[in-house]
C-alpha cells in the first residue's frame, strides 16, 4: 500500500456520511477538501482533532473549503460522536477500509490506524499530506495554510 503524496490525484469514493447517505469526493470537486483520517471515533486525541476542526469549521468555510472526517467506525457511531461533539462537518464511515487503502493510509507501529489529513484543491489533486498519530491539532492549521496559500 502506498500512501499517496502531494501532486497525486485524490481517488474517487463513496462513503456513507453520520446520517447514512453516500458521499462522492467527486460531487465536490470545485471547493477545496480537507480529507483527515482518524482511527476511532470518541478516543482521547481523535475527539480532541475533531473539535479542533470543528472550532476552525468557519474558517475552513471561510476559505471555500470542506472538512471531512473518515474512520472505520460505523454510521451511528459517526451519528453520536457528530452530535455528541457538535461537530458540523461531515463523516464518513470507512468500515472495510476502502477509503483508508485508496489513499494508501496504514498503521502507526503496525496497530494503531493512521492519522494523515489530505488537502485536496478544486481540481482534485493533493496539495498538501499531514501525518501524525501523536500531533493531532497541529493538522489543522497546515491544513489552513495550505488552503489560504492556495497550493
Amino acid at each position: 500500500m502506498t500512501e499517496l503524496r502531494t501532486g497525486d490525484p485524490a481517488p474517487d469514493i463513496t462513503l456513507p456520511d453520520q446520517h447514512g447517505k453516500p458521499v462522492a469526493l467527486r460531487d465536490l470537486r470545485g471547493r477545496w477538501v480537507v480529507v483527515y483520517f482518524y482511527p476511532a471515533d470518541d478516543t482521547p486525541g481523535c475527539t480532541a482533532e475533531s473539535c479542533s476542526f470543528r472550532d476552525a469549521y468557519e474558517d475552513f468555510t471561510d476559505a471555500g473549503a470542506e472538512v471531512i472526517g473518515i474512520s472505520s467506525d460505523p454510521v451511528d457511531s459517526h451519528r453520536q460522536f457528530a452530535e455528541k461533539h457538535r461537530l458540523p462537518f461531515t463523516l464518513l464511515a470507512d468500515v472495510d477500509g476502502t477509503a483508508r487503502k485508496a489513499f494508501g493510509v496504514g498503521r502507526t507501529f503496525g496497530l494503531l490506524p493512521g492519522r494523515v489529513t489530505y488537502v485536496i484543491d478544486p481540481e482534485g489533486t493533493i496539495r498538501s499530506v499531514f501525518s501524525s498519530q501523536f500531533r493531532p491539532r497541529r493538522h489543522i492549521d497546515q491544513a489552513l495554510a495550505t488552503i489560504r496559500s492556495g497550493t
